[in-house]
């Protein structure tokens, strides 16, 4: 498949996170890699935001996705390790904040709202 036609694909979520497992090395297939993974694609996120807003700029469209991409493949390489589709997460979190939302708890902190 050449990669103009994945782009050019709709898929769901599960769809989705079978292919891109299938880009992880082996040695990357276990939950430490996938956890470190995330929390530096979320560091990088978080140092190019801040750097926007140093500088009083705005994202790039094109970066900004290509970024929320990269960690969205450690997401769902984490919940492919543990034999969660990524369905089920967009599911159950629906869910959660539907259910914060409709109690008037939607604001606040902590997961027991």
């Amino acid at each position: 498949m050449e990669d103009e036609d994945v782009q050019q694909e709709k898929m769901s979520f599960n769809e989705y996170q079978k292919k891109a497992f299938s880009t992880a090395m082996e040695t990357a297939k276990n939950e430490p890699y996938m956890v470190m993974g995330l929390c530096g694609e979320a560091g990088e996120i978080a140092n190019k935001a801040k750097k926007i807003i140093r500088d009083g700029r705005i994202w790039n469209r094109d970066d900004l996705i290509g970024e929320l991409g990269d960690a969205l493949w450690y997401i769902s390489g984490e919940a492919e390790i543990h034999n969660i589709t990524m369905q089920e997460v967009a599911d159950y979190n629906i869910k959660k904040l539907f259910s914060r939302k409709e109690r008037g708890v939607i604001q606040g902190s902590g997961d027991n709202r």
